[in-house]
């Protein structure tokens, strides 16, 4: 079953489907429902062997619940606006009302014996199937908007409030009611003793637990030995909850809760998450699906009858969010979005329906019914809100909004991405000269880049961004937390005095193949001008640039391919104190719109009082001026007519934005300076950037390269380390050419994304997309 279900999940992820779904279908898929009585359905699912896979299976699944109560976080919970505890509520309540008229409908469309509905037309049989309408599964909600890329978008950060919120009430709807639907006349002994359980754990048990937590983990005192003894609680305490009357999971979920934040959860869940998550809890879900009639029910009931209920069981989330979220002023496409989050199930209805189906509460119709309608609506948000939510159409950018083409006065939203502290210093000394006057405002969005590598970890990385208030000062925080507080600290000081500069401070978490799309995201719903990105080396003590992390590489060249606005990679070799006199910087332009850009972005910095710009022009002449005709997608898809009038024209819009800089901007400020370099050939520019260099600037701004059309930078690109960086970029960066200046490299947003060749691990290249349409993206 586990390899069966294994195999079905990766088939099916490419559908961003949970692992639930998996598990539920495999179950279903080796069931008697399928095979009957034959030989192959004894040897797929005996009946002893189901009974032992059953037993097994509760002990991953009292462990599921126990990581289910670390991801609550009730800062997060108490401390959330009115907007989604609103939703959650509505979202709860507004279920569970039409939940009991859709059974009361079920019932009168019923087809079978009389005293056999009687049977099960209880009070106990209404509040299962309302309580499964009003649950929602905030590890699915996390995961799903994890998968789509949604998690740090508005709309995904309401979500993702609004289910912790809401499957934090329903287990305790859970706890207090399945209890008088179970127990009968006993449950209000079982409830008020849980209750008292529950606060004899927090009052009593909770401060010796955090303290000793605490103590042993900033001590690095844990071993597998010690872990072994706080995994056991979760399950000392399902065994007290089961002996008072109410299901163990609920002891596992308080346990949960009880435990710090922190470093010590990061480790726990590190070590044994797929103990339960991976191996245990998929026999449960199976477990389920084996249990499920599907074919049986609408063999007697009809497919009409089937149909109704589940498309009326998808409505009642929808409705009530909706209807709170046009209250709150959302569109009406963001209400139906979070109502389908909201549809999402998880460990808890499926666990309701299996408690259900063992007392008899519910009949076999019943139980394969609402299974189905469990498993079609989580099946069913990935797919619809992939469908109508795409963040890209909601926040897409003017194609003009360039820094080039962006007024003087015009506020700057700049998108800072750091992996770490070291990297946030190196950011805030470049985002200095952007700090000019006070009808210049300044916005910074600083973004730490977080890797995650496991499932529930995931869901801990997302609460990242609230400052762990509930652990600060007391336990110890994970490294990513850490870091994170120190980012918030430098840029926090950034700001100090600065009246027009505004800094905001978050993280995102995903596997680093697919962060830049978190990073599209995010700068498209902020609305970003330009995106710094930190260089994959670092400088040590003699100025020399060593490997940080070979996949922040990767991450560059995969922003650098669809990025959603201009693009700047920072190779940062010791800015930090020059800002105490003056910052001496050097734009080379050679031409095409990356180089435009730059020009753009050194010109906006040269406004604040402490840069001394000099912008010098390199003209390429005879053999260094002639056009690539072989190796150009234009050439290939257009013709060789087509890229001679191209090239014309990037030599057009280049004079015309370097004379307008000469007229406004070198005229006017004693502080710019401007001069021009002959090229003629591909030996002449090694011995004018050591020119260059030799005036000791202390930082280099350049363009990527693109569009530039000249044969001798496609020869040199192929003899590049770092492509991303363009031919001028890897020249500058290289330990062999000796410069001990930072550097800037500007890619324009508009022009096209970036594709790299791997041949012989160095062979590169950059292609331009050749629908783009050049007058629309770098008119002047």
């Amino acid at each position: 079953m586990l390899f069966s279900t294994r195999c079905l999940y990766y088939i099916l992820r490419p559908l961003n489907q949970p692992r639930l779904v998996a598990e539920i279908l495999m179950g279903f898929l080796i069931s008697p429902e399928l095979f009957g009585s034959s030989a192959l359905s004894e040897v797929l699912t005996p009946i002893k062997s189901i009974l032992t896979t059953e037993t097994i299976s509760y002990v991953g699944l009292i462990y599921s619940v126990f990581l289910a109560g670390l991801d609550m976080n009730f800062d997060t919970i108490l401390g959330a606006k009115k907007k989604a505890t609103s939703i959650a509520i509505a979202g709860i309540a507004i279920p569970m009302i039409l939940g009991s008229f859709i059974y009361a409908l079920a019932q009168t469309m019923y087809k079978g014996h009389p005293e056999y509905l009687a049977e099960f037309n209880t009070i106990k049989a209404y509040i299962f199937w309302t309580l499964i309408y009003s649950v929602t599964g905030f590890p699915m909600v996390s995961h799903i908007l994890a998968d789509l890329k949604l998690l740090y978008t508005g709309l995904g950060r309401v979500a993702l409030t609004t289910a912790m919120i809401s499957d934090f009430y329903n287990w305790v709807m859970f706890a207090l009611l399945v209890p008088f639907a179970i127990n009968g006349e006993t449950a209000i002994y079982s409830v008020l003793c849980t209750i008292g359980f529950v606060l004899f754990c927090f009052i009593v048990i909770r401060p010796h637990l955090v303290e000793l937590i605490v103590r042993k983990t900033n001590k690095n005192e844990w071993d597998n030995y010690g872990l072994l003894f706080v995994v056991m609680g979760a399950y000392a305490c399902a065994l007290v909850t089961d002996l008072l009357g109410t299901h163990p999971v609920v002891g596992a979920l308080v346990y949960g809760i009880m435990i710090p934040r922190g470093k010590f959860t990061h480790m726990l869940i590190e070590k044994s998450e797929d103990f339960g998550v991976v191996y245990l809890a998929p026999l449960f879900f199976g477990s389920s699906g084996i249990r499920l009639r599907a074919i049986y029910v609408l063999k007697t009931q009809g497919l009409g009858l089937v149909l109704l209920i589940l498309i009326l069981s998808c409505i009642p989330k929808i409705i009530s969010t909706v209807v709170v979220t046009r209250f709150y002023g959302m569109s009406v496409l963001d209400g139906v979005a979070i109502g389908l989050l909201m549809n999402t199930k998880g460990i808890l209805p499926i666990l309701m329906l299996n408690s259900a189906w063992d007392k008899q509460i519910l009949s076999v119709e019943s139980f394969s019914i609402l299974t189905v309608a469990v498993l079609i609506m989580t099946m069913m948000v990935p797919l619809i809100i992939n469908a109508i939510y795409k963040p890209r159409k909601l926040y897409r950018q003017n194609k003009l909004k360039t820094i080039q083409n962006l007024k003087a006065e015009s506020e700057l939203r700049i998108l800072a991405c750091v992996h770490n502290p070291r990297q946030a210093s190196g950011m805030i000394n470049i985002l200095e000269p952007y700090h000019t006057t006070k009808l210049s405002p300044l916005h910074v969005f600083a973004l730490q880049l977080v890797e995650l590598t496991g499932n529930t970890t995931s869901l801990l990385a997302t609460h990242i961004n609230q400052h762990n208030q509930q652990q600060s000062g007391s336990q110890a925080l994970t490294k990513a937390q850490e870091d994170l507080e120190s980012i918030v600290n430098i840029f926090q000081a950034f700001t100090g005095t600065k009246e027009n500069t505004t800094v905001e401070t978050f993280a995102a978490a995903s596997t680093y193949s697919t962060i830049h799309e978190d990073i599209y995201n995010v700068s498209q719903e902020k609305q970003a001008n330009l995106m710094l990105l930190p260089f994959h080396k670092h400088s040590n003590i003699e100025g020399i640039l060593e490997l940080t992390n070979n996949t922040f590489q990767d991450v560059n060249r995969n922003v650098m391919r669809d990025a959603p606005c201009s693009v700047g990679i920072f190779v940062d070799r010791g800015l930090g104190s020059l800002f105490k006199v003056n910052l001496r910087v050097l734009m080379i332009f050679i031409g095409g719109p990356d180089d435009r850009e730059a020009l753009a972005v050194a010109w906006r910095m040269s406004k604040h009082q402490g840069v001394q710009l000099s912008v010098a022009r390199i003209l390429m002449l005879g053999e260094a001026a002639e056009v690539d005709m072989l190796n150009n997608v234009e050439s290939r898809n257009r013709g060789l007519l087509s890229v001679v009038l191209d090239n014309e024209k990037q030599k057009e819009l280049d004079d015309e934005y370097v004379s307008a800089f000469r007229l406004k901007a070198v005229s006017n400020e004693d502080s710019i300076k401007y001069s021009e370099k002959e090229v003629h050939c591909s030996d002449d520019i090694p011995r004018v950037l050591n020119e260059f260099d030799q005036n000791g600037y202390d930082l280099y701004i350049l363009g990527q390269g693109a569009g530039r059309n000249s044969l001798i930078m496609t020869e040199l690109m192929h003899w590049t380390d770092c492509p991303e960086l363009g031919v001028i970029g890897d020249m500058v960066a290289s330990n062999n050419f000796g410069s001990c200046s930072s550097l800037l490299v500007v890619q324009q947003y508009g022009f096209g994304g970036m594709v790299f060749e791997n041949n012989n691990a160095s062979h590169r290249s950059r292609e331009v997309n050749p629908n783009h349409d050049e007058s629309e993206s770098h008119a002047v």
